[in-house]
């Protein structure tokens, strides 16, 4: 599978050993962060990581950084992005599942192995949508075309 990643600067111990775990397991990994400075801003790599996505250079994203919520709110600002603050393995499987999320972000204040776990987990899990969890996904991305008004 072709994976973009990236950290902000202080997310880059992180990144680097989830890199490490994703070239180990035969993955294409397209490193959007090769360089970090202290004074480097966490908007710019999640929309670079977003636009591999969109694009269709990746077939999925992952965003590291603190708490995973800076990433994940840059992240959705991007059409066509459905980013999913991961906590769990099972918040892993179930944003892909039922959200058909590309993009994942977490806290890397984690054990780096439960991360892993994680990570393999959203990486694995099927793009599952029920009608229910369709119905619902049609109405984000309609919404994001500006095709859908809320009720």
């Amino acid at each position: 599978m072709k994976i973009a990643i990236a950290s902000d600067h202080r997310g880059t111990k992180f990144k680097e050993e989830v890199l490490e775990h994703l070239k180990r397991a035969g993955h294409e990994v397209l490193d959007c962060s090769p360089v970090n400075t202290p004074t480097d801003d966490y908007p710019d790599f999640a929309f670079k990581v977003c636009n591999e996505v969109v694009s269709g250079k990746a077939e999925i994203g992952i965003l590291v950084c603190r708490t995973g919520i800076g990433m994940s709110i840059a992240a959705n600002k991007v059409k066509g992005i459905r980013c999913a603050k991961v906590d769990s393995v099972e918040d892993a499987i179930l944003c892909r599942n039922d959200n058909a999320a590309n993009v994942m972000t977490f806290n890397y204040t984690k054990d780096i192995n439960i991360i892993k776990e994680m990570i393999d987990a959203f990486i694995n899990a099927e793009v599952l949508i029920d009608e229910r969890h369709k119905r619902r996904v049609d109405k984000i991305i309609k919404y994001e075309n500006g095709e859908y008004n809320v009720l």
